[in-house]
């Protein structure tokens, strides 16, 4: 895990699409986004991110394990571009942040997050919105243990 810092992370132009589930979903909807992006000949504006609207370690289990979990993937896009059906276009804000990155497999974050979490309530801060998580390499490219996981959590 890399130190633990606090960003000003900008507002930024996505496209990006919801579901209800589990986790799982996450790299099907992200082929999705990739695919809408590629045949609709869209500019890529930075890497693919998994929104979670689970703030807590706690209720993250509890929608995964039930399947009511609400997935949302973005991905950054540049110039102007419109959505379709599940495909939506919006600006998500940006802000203040608590960021780290995670090195290794996808599944092997909790403690990251339990560290995270952790610095967050020794300095008295709270999570004011979904936590993000940037994939800035694939997985398909590059080793397990060398997949990284940028973590940002929207603080007030």
């Amino acid at each position: 895990m890399e130190d633990i810092t606090i960003v000003e992370v900008p507002s930024q132009q996505v496209v990006g699409i919801r579901k209800s589930g589990n986790y799982t979903l996450i790299p099907e909807l992200l082929m999705q986004l990739a695919e809408y992006i590629m045949e609709n000949n869209i500019a890529f504006a930075g890497m693919p991110m998994f929104i979670c609207h689970e703030t807590s370690p706690d209720a993250v289990k509890e929608a995964n394990e039930k399947g009511t979990a609400l997935v949302e993937v973005a991905w950054p896009v540049a110039g102007k571009v419109s959505g379709s059906g599940d495909i939506k276009v919006y600006t998500l804000p940006g802000g203040k942040m608590v960021r780290t990155v995670h090195k290794g497999p996808y599944d092997t974050c909790e403690p990251t997050y339990l560290a995270l979490f952790s610095w967050m309530e020794k300095h008295r801060l709270q999570v004011a919105g979904p936590i993000r998580e940037i994939y800035p390499n694939d997985p398909r490219e590059v080793k397990p243990e060398d997949i990284l996981t940028e973590i940002l959590v929207p603080i007030r």
